[in-house]
């Protein structure tokens, strides 16, 4: 073992002729000096500097994104292309990365490439003023005027920002959220008033969940400029992701009447028009977008979501196929076919989709819907080691995105468990608001949920809603922000609510959902994730119906590892993770049961396969209503269904499906011993 410096740099360590840093020397002092030899034209120098850093993380971004810098100075191109290849896989959406990339292909002379590389950049940094630039240059010399004065106007709002937004939001855009913060809250106290300071904030505090901040910041700002379109769309965003559902509605609708035929504000007034449930609105709106926009894949797609979900599958299936053929390396339009979970794709279209799978150059997104679509595509045609291959690499590549980790989770329910004992309920009794109206339908994604509320909701007295995220907003509410090192409020915040407080909040929830129903007495809520806080639904809504939709545990784990969800659940994308989440959650339903007794009745999926009628009759029962027919006959009512069962509940009921994870058990073994008790225990 020898020691060395490179010059100027940070001090290493040779172990088995691999460079790695020494221990007293840091990964900002090692970049802090490349920087200083970059900024002196001492690129050499600078690539010594960053050596050990990239021995010790080989994935560091900020290093390798600087490696590759000083390699295209050192017109070293192809180690430039090899560094920015290690970049684009650590770190799949570092806008600057594409702007490298770009600057490389321009100095090859490849025009196009370069383009597509800062089109790119852009989009996942909007901060980079080189990146637009470029882009206006290389447009006006190919004669698009028009959008080469588009992209001169981004690159020119850019640089007239204050430098400390342009910083804040690199690093926005690099997820250095709590930098970001800092620096952005300095700016706004000494300019309290500035929009862009402000909308920036605001997506700030989006990131972190803190949704009444980001709308009281945007509500304000627009206070300050009514016509910032950017605020406006910002502030919808937001507002749905509130679930004031009816306020986004009214927002996007004037958007769209100042500018009837502006066809992004009629897009995002048709996805509004979806969060209500009125898809004939909206499937009638984006229908004149493409009028005015023909064959645009986003709109395309969006319509077909649109018609899947109204049941109009072959329509929907035509609008997915046309999106992926006008432009073949979208993701979302092929993954959109394979989420019908009815459909076989050919195999001609299995070849395209693996051509563009393969391209180096495929958006990061665009990669992650077509592993998956290839994964049920090849599960279709039998070929379960090359299905796997596919839904373990697009697990894989979802999983960078996140920021889950089982032990936090495991944290979550014992949380629960301490807090939300026996006595507790018996020291609240029932204070919480008297409606008996809702219906929880809880569990695991995958587990049979939709199949339970499809046949609920054929009941005359039922209302069939959605997977409503009310009682998850209310958690994170009550769950207050958590500081560096610190607790939540949530749960210990439920023993001292008051009796009133329960009361309010329970009618509150009765309130935020109204919208979502069609008269009838009762409503159901599916979403999955209710489980985990069964104790403050019984608090704030003492006479909530709970069922808890159960399904085998490997049946159950792997159809969720098989399933790309549009948000959320992200304890799925690893076969451990959802093993350790399904154990979780069978041991936390089992207190719920000791706590509140008779409280949540069990569905199992296979019973309700082999027994339907029986565990109708057993549903109806518990609810306190009388056997309708309807019920058995689920698969002819006629309602809008937005889960990945969608199709699949608008059939009658099948068995295939239970057995369907034993073609992939020699691939299993990690999610078998992930699952611990719960493999064998789970109906315990």
């Amino acid at each position: 073992m020898s020691a060395s410096r490179p010059r100027g740099g940070a001090r290493f360590i040779v172990v088995n002729g691999v460079r790695v840093l020494d221990e007293t020397d840091s990964p900002a002092a090692a970049l802090k000096t490349a920087q200083e030899h970059m900024y002196r034209g001492r690129f050499e120098a600078a690539l010594e500097a960053l050596a050990p850093l990239l021995g010790a993380e080989p994935d560091h971004a900020e290093a390798l994104y600087m490696r590759a810098a000083c390699l295209r100075y050192l017109d070293r191109r192809e180690e430039a292309f090899d560094a920015l290849a290690a970049l684009k896989a650590a770190a799949p959406e570092f806008g600057r990365a594409y702007q490298e990339e770009g600057h490389l292909h321009r100095a090859r002379g490849r025009e196009q490439e370069a383009l597509a590389a800062y089109r790119r950049a852009c989009r996942f940094n909007p901060a980079l003023h080189a990146s637009w630039m470029a882009q206006a240059e290389i447009l006006e010399a190919q004669g698009h005027g028009e959008e080469a004065r588009q992209a001169r106007a981004q690159g020119e709002r850019i640089l007239a920002l204050p430098k400390e937004l342009v910083s804040v939001t690199h690093l926005l855009h690099e997820d250095r959220i709590l930098k970001a913060e800092k620096l952005c809250r300095a700016f706004l106290q000494k300019h309290p008033h500035h929009v862009e300071a402000m909308r920036l904030l605001a997506a700030i505090a989006k990131r972190f969940g803190v949704m009444e901040d980001a709308e009281f910041l945007l509500e304000s700002a627009i206070g300050f400029e009514p016509d910032n379109v950017q605020l406006r769309l910002d502030y919808i965003e937001v507002l749905r992701k509130r679930q004031k559902f009816a306020k986004a509605l009214e927002e996007a609708r004037l958007l769209h009447e100042r500018e009837p035929d502006n066809p992004l504000f009629a897009s995002h007034h048709a996805i509004e028009l979806m969060q209500t449930g009125d898809y004939p609105a909206a499937i009638s709106l984006f229908d004149a977008v493409l009028k005015r926009v023909p064959d645009d894949p986003a709109t395309l797609t969006s319509r077909a979501h649109a018609l899947k979900t109204a049941g109009r599958q072959e329509e929907a299936v035509a609008s997915y196929r046309r999106a992926a053929e006008v432009k073949p390396d979208h993701g979302d339009a092929w993954y959109g076919l394979a989420n019908l979970k009815t459909y076989r794709f050919t195999r001609d279209e299995i070849a395209a989709m693996e051509r563009q799978e393969a391209r180096p150059d495929l958006a990061f997104a665009d990669r992650i819907h077509l592993c998956f679509a290839l994964g049920k595509a090849h599960e279709d045609h039998e070929r379960y080691e090359r299905s796997f291959e596919y839904y373990a690499r697009g697990n894989a590549l979802k999983r960078r995105q996140t920021r889950y980790t089982s032990a936090q989770m495991e944290e979550e329910f014992e949380a629960q468990k301490r807090v939300c004992t026996r006595e507790l309920f018996e020291s609240k009794g029932e204070t919480g608001h008297p409606a008996p109206d809702p219906i929880f339908i809880v569990g695991l994604p995958r587990a049979g949920s939709t199949l339970i509320e499809q046949i609920l909701a054929s009941h005359s007295q039922i209302d069939g809603t959605l997977e409503l995220p009310n009682i998850l907003a209310l958690s994170h509410r009550l769950r207050g922000r958590k500081r560096v090192g610190g607790q939540t409020r949530y749960p210990a915040i439920l023993a001292e609510l008051s009796g009133e407080k329960l009361r309010e909040l329970g009618a509150d929830y009765i309130e935020g959902t109204a919208l979502h129903r069609r008269g009838a007495p009762f409503f159901t809520d599916k979403m999955p994730n209710n489980f985990r806080h069964i104790g403050l639904i019984k608090l704030i809504l003492p006479n909530a119906k709970i069922i808890d939709a159960r399904r085998h545990p490997m049946a159950c784990c792997f159809s969720g590892f098989k399933q790309l969800f549009a948000e959320g659940q992200e304890f799925t994308y690893g076969l451990e993770e959802i093993g350790r989440y399904y154990r979780g959650y069978v041991d936390l339903m089992a207190h719920w049961d000791e706590v509140l007794p008779g409280a949540v009745l069990r569905v199992h999926h296979e019973d309700v396969v082999d027994d339907l009628e029986g565990q109708v009759r057993r549903m109806l029962d518990y609810l306190g209503l009388p056997f309708e027919p309807a019920c058995v006959e689920f698969h002819k009512t006629r309602r809008e269904v937005r889960t990945a069962s969608s199709e699949q509940v608008r059939q009658p009921i099948f068995r295939s499906g239970t057995e369907q994870w034993r073609h992939f058990e020699p691939w299993l073994d990690e999610l078998k011993t992930a699952l611990g008790p719960a493999l064998t225990g789970y109906r315990d």
